[in-house]
C-alpha cells in the first residue's frame, strides 16, 4: 500500500490543485457521498459539467445553518431556517453537494475535482472559492469521528485529513492519500481507532472491503460482497456495507456478511445515525425492476446480525434522495405520494404520515431533478422541483414552517452549520 502526504499549501500560494491536462474534457462524475444519498442504479455516470467560476456572494451575512441547492446553471445558498436566499452563485451542469462537515463548508463535485464552496454559516459571505482537491472523478465524501475522506473513481484514489482543517488552513490542507489496487465507482472510511476501510473492485465489477492498519497496511478483506455500494457508521462503530445479496458488516475488528431474506435483495444506500445502533438501507427486491424508484425499507442490526424488511404502503415509492434519520434515530421518508413518512426504527413501522407536495413520478435517469429530503434538527428540509421551491417542515407536527424559491429546479442539497 503506497502512502502520499500532501503537505499544507502556503498563505498566497495558488490554492487550487490543478488537474490534468485531459480533464478539460469531459470527465463523468460517478455517485457520490454514500451515507448523505447516493443513486441505487451505480453503474451509470452523470453528465460531465464545466469548470465551476469563482463567484462572491451577494451579502455577508449572520452566523447560523445554510442549507445549498444545485441547479441546472448555479447553486442556490439559503437560510436554513428562513429559506430566505444570502446567495446564487453560477456554476454550469450536473453537480453534486456533500456537506463537508465543519459547520461551513460544502464540497461541489465538479470537473477537476472536489470544489470547496463556503456558505457563509459562520458569517462570512457565501462563495466558491478557488480551493480544489483534485479528482479525475470526485465521488463519495464521506465523514465520521473527525475525519473527511474524498475517494476519486477516476484512479481508486482516497485522501484523509481532518474535518476542520478547512476552517484552519489557507486552500488546500494536508492530507493522507491511499491508492486502491484497481480505480473503481468506490468509497473508503476511517475509525475512531484509525482503521480504514475501503471497497474493492475495477471498472468492470466490484467485490468486497480490506481493512487497513493506520499505516495503510491491509489487516483483513472480504471478497463475496458483489457490488458494494454505500457505507455508514452506526452508534458503536459497526460498519455497514451494501451488496447486491445483503450487507458485510464490521464489527469489532471482523467482517460478517448478512444475506438479505429474499433470493435477490440488493442494498445500495445506508443511511445512519450516531444516536442509533441500527442502520436504515434501502432494499430492492425485484432484478427486473426499471428505474430509481423502490418500495422497500430494510433494517440492518450489525450487532445481531439481521436484517429486516418493510414493504412501504402500496403505491408509495422513494428514491435513494428521499430518506433522512432524526436525532432520535428514527427515519423519514418523502414518498411519491407527496407525503413525509414518519418511520419508527425501533418498530419497524410507518407511525405518522405528512403531507408536504404533490405526488410526482420517479425520474428517467437518477441524475435529474426529484424531491429530496434532508433533516435539519426538528424539521425536515423537503424539495419540490415541480415548483422551484423547498420546505421546511416540523416532525412534531408536519406543519410547513415555511417555504422558499430558487431560480431553477432544486437537485442536489447539502447542509452547513
Amino acid at each position: 500500500m503506497h502512502i502520499r502526504t500532501t503537505q499544507r499549501a502556503r498563505a498566497h500560494s495558488p490554492r487550487r490543485l490543478l488537474a490534468a491536462a485531459g480533464l478539460a474534457t469531459a470527465a463523468a462524475i460517478a455517485l457520490a457521498g454514500c451515507s448523505s444519498a447516493e443513486a441505487p442504479v451505480d453503474t451509470e455516470s452523470a453528465p460531465a459539467p464545466a469548470p465551476a467560476e469563482t463567484s462572491a456572494g451577494a451579502a455577508t451575512g449572520e452566523a447560523g445553518t445554510r442549507l445549498a441547492l444545485a441547479y441546472d446553471g448555479g447553486i442556490a445558498v439559503l437560510d436554513a431556517a428562513t429559506l430566505e436566499q444570502v446567495a446564487d452563485l453560477p456554476i454550469e451542469g450536473f453537480n453534486r453537494l456533500n456537506t463537508a462537515g465543519d459547520g461551513e463548508h460544502v464540497f461541489v463535485t465538479t470537473v477537476g475535482g472536489f470544489q470547496v464552496l463556503a456558505t457563509g454559516a459562520s458569517g462570512g459571505e457565501a462563495e466558491l472559492t478557488d480551493t480544489v482537491i483534485e479528482a479525475t472523478t470526485p465521488a463519495h465524501v464521506v465523514r465520521h469521528a473527525g475525519s473527511t475522506v474524498l475517494f476519486d473513481d477516476g484512479t481508486g484514489d482516497f485522501h484523509i485529513f481532518d474535518t476542520d482543517a478547512l476552517l484552519e488552513t489557507e486552500g488546500v490542507p494536508e492530507m493522507r492519500s491511499f491508492e486502491s489496487e484497481a480505480a473503481h465507482h468506490g468509497v473508503a472510511v476511517e475509525l475512531e481507532d484509525g482503521t480504514i476501510l475501503s471497497t474493492l473492485g475495477d471498472s468492470e465489477s466490484r467485490s468486497g472491503v480490506r481493512a487497513l492498519d493506520d499505516h495503510g497496511h491491509e489487516v483483513a478483506r472480504f471478497e463475496e460482497c458483489p457490488s458494494v455500494h454505500g457505507e455508514g457508521v452506526v452508534g458503536d462503530e459497526a460498519v455497514v456495507f451494501g451488496c447486491e445479496d445483503g450487507v458485510l458488516t464490521y464489527v469489532d475488528g471482523e467482517f460478517v456478511k448478512i444475506d438479505s431474506p429474499d433470493d435477490f435483495g440488493r442494498v445500495g444506500n445506508t443511511y445512519t445515525t450516531d444516536s442509533s445502533t441500527i442502520a436504515v438501507v434501502d432494499y430492492k427486491d425485484d432484478p427486473d425492476a426499471e428505474g430509481v424508484l423502490l418500495e422497500n425499507l430494510a433494517f440492518v442490526d450489525p450487532a445481531a446480525s439481521t436484517m429486516d424488511v418493510l414493504a412501504l404502503p402500496e403505491g408509495v415509492s422513494y428514491t435513494w434522495r428521499g430518506v433522512g434519520r432524526d436525532d432520535a434515530g428514527d427515519a423519514w421518508v418523502i414518498g411519491t405520494d407527496g407525503a413525509l413518512h414518519h418511520v419508527d426504527v425501533e418498530a419497524q413501522e410507518i407511525v405518522a404520515s405528512y403531507p408536504v407536495i404533490d405526488a410526482w413520478e420517479g425520474p428517467a435517469e437518477w441524475q435529474l431533478p426529484h424531491p429530496a429530503l434532508l433533516i435539519d434538527g426538528d424539521a425536515a428540509i423537503v424539495t419540490d422541483p415541480a415548483t422551484n421551491s423547498v420546505h421546511r417542515v416540523d416532525l412534531a407536527t408536519g406543519e410547513i414552517l415555511t417555504s422558499g424559491e430558487i431560480a431553477g429546479q432544486p437537485n442536489e442539497l447539502a447542509l452547513a452549520g
